[in-house]
């Protein structure tokens, strides 16, 4: 990961790259339950694909567009379980491809694993989202664990 000094300020950070600024801002969104930020960061035509839309959203394909992207934010704000945290350590991008894990194993324990991967296109937006789960995390959704 790169970071840049501002020239003007030189005691604030800028993220130098569009991939680098979608890696830290996706994460801050998401642990904050900020279903607006979190759509914003996609295109108007992006797609979602995740064990949690047929289990969330009762739909058995793929979300596309900002309605039911945030719809499925709104939704997974109010059900994450306590073990789902945001631990991880980097990312691997090609410059418009953007992957990188949570694994189970942290420093404080265990947490969720997913593999996060992300297609930007050329505004630097996700177009394209995909989650993978580990056999952690799929035990949480097993146990029905997103249910409140």
């Amino acid at each position: 990961m790169t970071q840049a000094k501002e020239q003007n300020n030189p005691g604030s950070v800028v993220l130098s790259s569009p991939v680098e600024r979608m890696y830290h801002a996706w994460d801050d969104a998401l642990s904050r339950n900020d279903a607006a930020a979190l759509t914003a960061l996609y295109a108007p035509d992006a797609v979602i694909e995740s064990p949690l839309v047929p289990h969330l959203m009762g739909l058995e394909r793929s979300l596309k567009g900002h309605e039911e992207i945030r719809a499925f934010w709104e939704k997974l704000a109010t059900r994450k379980p306590p073990m789902r945290k945001y631990y991880r350590t980097g990312y691997l991008t090609d410059g418009k491809k953007l992957m990188w894990e949570y694994p189970r194993d942290t420093p404080a324990g265990d947490q969720m694993d997913f593999v996060e991967v992300m297609e930007l296109n050329e505004n630097g937006l996700i177009q394209k989202y995909r989650v993978y789960w580990g056999w952690f995390g799929f035990g949480v959704l097993k146990r029905y664990e997103y249910h409140k």
